[in-house]
């Protein structure tokens, strides 16, 4: 997979270096000479060019690319790069970076980014996912479908202890993706027992969290269909 990163400041170096040693083809962009740090990432393909320009893109033949990042520090210019990225080359994945959490609402579809991810309200989310029980954590949200990724960690009191995953009467619009018990990493197939203190993950759509949380959180006589 061909990944081109728009900043190559700390974020976008560290974002590199995951892709190359999960055997990704790299190519960082960054109109700043002292950012232009090849022996830092020396697998990576260097170009020094502003990302905001169409010749610079033409350049750095974008068209080519599975996947654009917009990982600079300055939200308008994470912005123009994903919509140039979209709409002018066409690359099938945008993810953005938020720098300023007041910003988020413009990171959606309308500017061409399929992923938006910020890093305050990701650290803040992080912190609530340690320390919550009980209650329903944003991690990411999808720009396509006005979904997030959505975390809770299951309470020893709610009815859906012991219950297993497909008897569970889940609301529209949401999927469980993930069991994290321990150490382990659990795909939720139908016979899979819940247990309290598993995390569950979730892609759910953003009307039906509180439903999700009211169901997994709360005891209630008829928790499960049978059907």
């Amino acid at each position: 997979m061909r990944v081109a990163i728009a900043g190559a400041g700390a974020v976008g170096r560290s974002i590199a270096g995951e892709l190359l040693e999960n055997g990704h083809e790299v190519l960082l962009i960054d109109k700043a000479p002292t950012a232009i740090s090849v022996e830092r990432v020396p697998q990576a393909e260097w170009l020094l060019a502003d990302a905001c320009e169409i010749t610079s893109l033409d350049e750095a033949a974008l068209q080519r690319c599975n996947v654009v990042i917009a990982a600079t520090g300055d939200d308008k210019v994470n912005l123009v790069v994903s919509l140039l990225a979209k709409t002018e080359y066409g690359v099938p994945r945008v993810v953005a970076r938020v720098n300023n959490p007041k910003n988020e609402w413009l990171f959606n579809e309308s500017w061409g980014v399929d992923v938006a991810v910020s890093t305050p309200r990701l650290m803040s989310a992080l912190v609530e996912e340690a320390v919550s029980v009980g209650d329903l954590v944003r991690l990411l949200r999808f720009s396509h479908g006005d979904a997030n990724l959505v975390e809770l960690t299951l309470p020893p009191e709610s009815a859906l202890a012991g219950t297993q995953v497909g008897d569970v009467a889940w609301p529209e619009d949401t999927s469980l993706v993930t069991i994290i018990r321990g150490p382990r990493v659990l795909t939720p197939h139908n016979e899979e027992t819940l247990e309290p203190g598993d995390e569950l993950l979730f892609v759910a759509a953003q009307a039906r969290e509180e439903q999700l949380e009211d169901l997994l959180s709360v005891r209630r006589e008829n928790p499960t269909t049978t059907g």
